[in-house]
Formats: structure tokens, C-alpha cells, sequence
């Protein structure tokens, strides 16, 4: 293969990070990278970041790009960190403009803050393109669980899908948060099914029943065969039913607050207030 993949497990999201290096050239990507946040204390650590950079360093790698598969709602960007230990750009979908402009609302942010995806050094549009050494990055657009959600298709081989499909026995994304949509979903399930049998699909959280470990690595095939949501051909209108009944049990996120806040800024905090300390907001009874 003329690529690398390197997977890192953060145990407290339960979300995989990834460092994938094309093999002629050392030139890499960073897909998901995790900020530690102890929500309690209010303290952000680098712990999570600090293993991929080591990671990096020791393999001696050109990082040129790291990709968000998303504004996750789980855990919060290492992006800066990495980028200002690396040198690297920051990239994720277009449409994140909508997710902006609904959580500016949500959270009455500060005027300051442009809805515009300017905080961002790149924004992939549907089927857009990254050359990384010898590696031929694709942006496919998955709406659905937000109205950004990316996979990137790498040399046709390889789909870091995110949070749309996870292994095929948990299933799929939720659809309950702002912005999402079940039956959008299910039309972008159906792109990344329509991918070769054989394609790679690496997802970006596990949540594993009892008796199994983590896992991160599946196939379309499996997928297709397997998922307890959308394997064996189950219909638009029965999906969207499930998913409907199944999010409305759903709790929300622990780090939907803080992380949002944070990821629809491409992993900035916000700026700090006159007393020089940052804060993140609560709204109460909203979510």
C-alpha cells in the first residue's frame, strides 16, 4: 500500500485520531486530532496531541494538513496545538458556515465571531481535492448528523468517515442535534455504501458492546452486510423511523457545550474576557 495509517485511541471521548503518511514522500495528514478537557476543573490538556506529535517526530514526518471530519460535539480540537507545533493547515467542510451560524445563535456569541468558516485555512466543498506527496484526498459531503459532515476518500481506497457510520455493530450517527437530519442521513449512508466492497472505512468512534474491545477499522462490504442500522437493505422510511425513536432516548453528549463552542472556531478558544480569563457558556434549558 502507498500509504500509512496509524490510528490513536482517546479513551475518554472514545474517539480515534489518525495520522496517515504517504509512504513515498513522508508527507502526512492528521484526521480528528483530541484536545483533553477535564470539564469539571475546566482545564484543557495536550496528553491525547502530544502522543501523535511524538508520533511524528519520531517517524520524521511532514504534517501538511489536519482534517476535521466535522464540528464534533464530543471532544475538543487539538488543531491549534498541532498547528502551531507543525506548521500545518486546517481544513473541514464548506458547510460549516450553517453550523456556525446556528450554534453563534445557540450560544449568543460575541459579534466578533463571523459565521463564515474564515476562522478555517480551507473549506472542501463535495468532491473537492487535496494532493498530499503522492496521496489524492477526496471530500465526500455526508450531511446528517451536522450539515458538514466529511468523509475523505483517500486514492480511492481508504474513508475516514467520522461520526456518519460507526462499526457495523453499533450503527450509525445520531441525527438529534441541531442542524441533523435522519433522512439526510440515510441519502449520505447510501454514497458511502455505493464506494467499492473492498473500501477501507475507518471510523472516528467506537463504543463497543460487552466482550469487545475498540475497534476502528471495517469495510463498505461489512457495512453493507452487517450494520445493525442500514445493513441488508433496510428502506429509507424504516431507517428514519429507528433513528427518530432511538434519539429521543439519547442523552446529550457530556462535552456538547464546551466542545462545539470550540470546534465551530477550528479548535480556538474563545477570546478572553477583560479579566483576561476565558469562558465557555451554559444556556440553560435549550438543548
Amino acid at each position: 500500500m502507498s500509504y500509512q495509517v496509524q490510528a490513536f485511541l482517546d479513551n475518554d471521548s472514545e474517539t480515534f485520531s489518525y495520522v496517515v503518511t504517504d509512504n513515498a514522500t513522508r508527507k502526512a495528514v492528521i484526521i480528528d486530532p483530541v484536545l483533553d478537557f477535564d470539564y469539571k476543573a475546566g482545564r484543557t490538556r495536550t496528553d491525547s496531541a502530544e502522543q501523535i506529535l511524538a508520533y511524528v517526530k519520531q517517524h520524521n514526518l511532514q504534517v501538511e494538513w489536519l482534517l476535521e471530519t466535522h464540528a464534533h460535539a464530543d471532544h475538543l480540537s487539538a488543531a491549534p496545538f498541532l498547528r502551531s507545533k507543525l506548521g500545518a493547515k486546517v481544513a473541514i467542510g464548506a458547510e460549516i458556515t450553517q453550523v456556525q451560524t446556528i450554534f453563534k445563535d445557540v450560544f449568543n456569541l460575541e459579534k466578533e465571531f463571523l459565521p463564515n468558516g474564515s476562522q478555517f485555512d480551507r473549506l472542501f466543498a463535495d468532491g473537492d481535492t487535496l494532493q498530499v506527496g503522492e496521496m489524492t484526498i477526496r471530500a465526500l459531503h455526508l450531511p446528517g448528523h451536522t450539515p458538514a459532515d466529511l468523509a475523505y476518500i483517500i486514492n480511492e481506497q481508504a474513508a475516514f468517515v467520522g461520526d456518519t457510520l460507526f462499526m457495523p455493530d453499533v450503527g450509525t450517527a445520531r441525527c438529534d442535534f441541531p442542524g441533523g437530519s435522519a433522512a439526510t442521513l440515510y441519502d449520505s449512508i447510501q454514497k458511502l455504501l455505493a464506494l467499492p466492497d473492498s473500501t477501507e472505512m475507518y471510523i472516528c468512534h467506537d463504543y463497543p458492546p460487552e466482550g469487545r474491545n475498540h475497534e476502528y477499522l471495517t469495510s463498505v462490504a461489512a457495512q453493507k452486510q452487517h450494520n445493525i442500522h442500514v445493513g441488508g437493505g433496510v428502506s429509507k422510511a424504516d431507517f428514519v423511523k429507528r433513528r427518530e425513536a432511538r434519539d429521543a432516548t439519547l442523552a446529550m453528549p457530556r462535552l456538547i457545550l464546551p466542545s462545539v463552542q470550540v470546534n465551530i472556531r477550528a479548535g480556538q478558544l474563545p477570546p478572553a474576557e477583560a479579566n483576561g480569563t476565558t469562558y465557555l457558556k451554559v444556556p440553560i434549558n435549550l438543548l
